[in-house]
């Protein structure tokens, strides 16, 4: 064998057990379980206090019949939601692309 073939070799057995290595290894930890799930609360968090600090001003400065608090609290509740089930849909479709490959 020529060197340039070793070499091709060579790449691809370091890449087949890099592979390897991370479906061993690619069993997520509790801390990273538990980071995740930090992640997606603050994902639905954020939205719904920002929408309830909007609120409170409005409030104070634009008073209605209605109460601006409530709505927009609601309102990025309901943000935060979609946003968290986006991020988890695309994390779920990441690990099934890696199990697939």
């Amino acid at each position: 064998m020529n060197s340039k073939n070793q070499e091709t070799l060579r790449e691809i057995s370091d890449k087949a057990s890099r592979k390897l290595y991370a479906r061993r290894g690619g069993q997520r930890s509790v801390w990273a379980g538990l980071g995740m799930f930090g992640l997606v609360g603050w994902s639905v968090v954020v939205p719904a206090l920002a929408g309830a600090g909007l609120g409170v001003w409005l409030d104070r400065h634009y008073p209605q019949s209605f109460s601006w608090t409530l709505t927009l609290l609601i309102l990025g509740l309901f943000t935060g939601c979609v946003l968290a089930w986006q991020w988890l849909e695309e994390e779920h479709k990441d690990i099934n692309r890696d199990q697939d490959e």
